[in-house]
C-alpha cells in the first residue's frame, strides 16, 4: 500500500476527552514495514509549559521533550487496522499495546492493558 492510497499515513488531531479540547497533532507514518505516530505540534493550556518533556517516561524517551518525540511504536497492518504495536501516554509515562483504525474518516486509537482499554477518535488534519 502506498502512502498515496493508505489512510492512516498523515497528521492527526488528537482531544481532550473531558473538554473536548485540542492536545495535539500527531504525524502517523510509515518506517519499512511498521507504522510510528510523532508529536508534531501541542497545544498547551495557558498554564501550561508550551515545550514540555517526558518527566514520567521510564524507556528511551524519559527527559526527551515530547515535541517530535514518537509516542506510536512498530504497529503492523492485519487486515485494514494497524495492530500488535505501542502507545504511550507521555503524561503519565504508561506505555500501552495499541490497536487503530479509521471509520467514516476518523481514527480510532485504542490503547489497552490486559482486559482494560480506552478507546479516543482522533481527526484528520487537513
Amino acid at each position: 500500500m502506498s502512502e498515496q492510497t493508505n489512510p492512516f499515513i498523515g497528521l492527526w488531531k488528537s482531544f481532550d476527552e473531558g473538554s473536548g479540547e485540542e492536545t495535539s497533532i500527531v504525524e502517523i507514518f510509515q518506517k519499512e514495514n511498521k507504522y510510528f505516530g510523532k508529536i508534531v505540534q501541542i497545544f498547551p493550556k495557558p498554564d501550561e509549559d508550551p515545550d514540555p518533556i517526558c518527566d514520567k517516561c521510564t524507556d528511551d524517551r524519559k527527559n526527551q521533550k515530547m515535541i517530535g518525540m514518537e509516542i506510536i511504536r512498530n504497529m503492523v497492518m492485519d487486515g485494514g487496522e494497524l495492530t500488535s504495536g505501542t502507545i504511550l501516554d507521555p503524561e503519565k509515562g504508561d506505555i500501552y499495546d495499541c490497536k487503530l483504525w479509521i471509520e467514516n474518516g476518523d481514527l480510532y486509537v485504542r490503547g489497552y492493558l490486559w482486559l482494560f482499554y480506552r478507546t479516543q477518535t482522533w481527526k484528520r488534519v487537513n
